[in-house]
């Protein structure tokens, strides 16, 4: 291999060193793959990944999603607006606090996520392909395991910013 190849190692993995190159990677390929497979949703991953934890969460408000999610307000209620447009969510009084608003999932948004879930679980299998299936699901379980201990000390970091961080402009036209 040249150094010039696009394939060759990066020198950090000739040292030893690949986690973040190997996350970049793994998050790019996702992305790409999982933006493709979504896009008949409003707002692509953003859209999907509120849609599931509506269904599979109780989160009290539209604040709280937010804060669960990490996504700013403002950003929040506009991908909420298109979710409600499409029929897949809507916003109900929290019998609680009459001046906050639950979201929940519609039957047509819960048929939606589990036809999204499916074709997302494809397009990971196909990403982490080169690993057996077991550890796949390894893969999937300790990513979720730092994934949240670093929302727990963390919450008010934006995931976006990392996503930001390691695709191109252009694919981030969407967001």
């Amino acid at each position: 291999m040249s150094a010039t190849d696009a394939c060759e190692l990066p020198a950090d993995r000739r040292r030893g060193s690949t986690f973040g190159w190997s996350l970049g990677v793994v998050l790019r390929r996702w992305h790409e793959y999982v933006e493709e497979t979504l896009s008949d949703l409003p707002h692509r991953s953003r859209g999907y990944h509120i849609l599931a934890v509506v269904v599979h969460e109780d989160v009290p408000t539209q604040g709280a999603l937010a804060a669960r999610l990490s996504i700013d307000r403002s950003v929040l209620t506009y991908v909420i607006d298109d979710l409600e447009n499409a029929g897949l969510i809507e916003r109900k009084l929290d019998p609680q606090d009459r001046r906050a608003r639950r979201v929940v999932a519609t039957d047509r948004g819960r048929a939606a996520l589990a036809e999204a879930e499916r074709r997302v679980a494809h397009a990971e299998d196909h990403v982490l392909g080169g690993l057996p299936e077991d550890q796949r699901d390894a893969f999937r379980d300790y990513a979720a395991r730092a994934a949240e201990a670093i929302h727990a000390a963390a919450p008010a970091t934006d995931p976006c910013v990392a996503v930001r961080s390691v695709l191109p402009e252009t694919e981030q036209s969407d967001e």
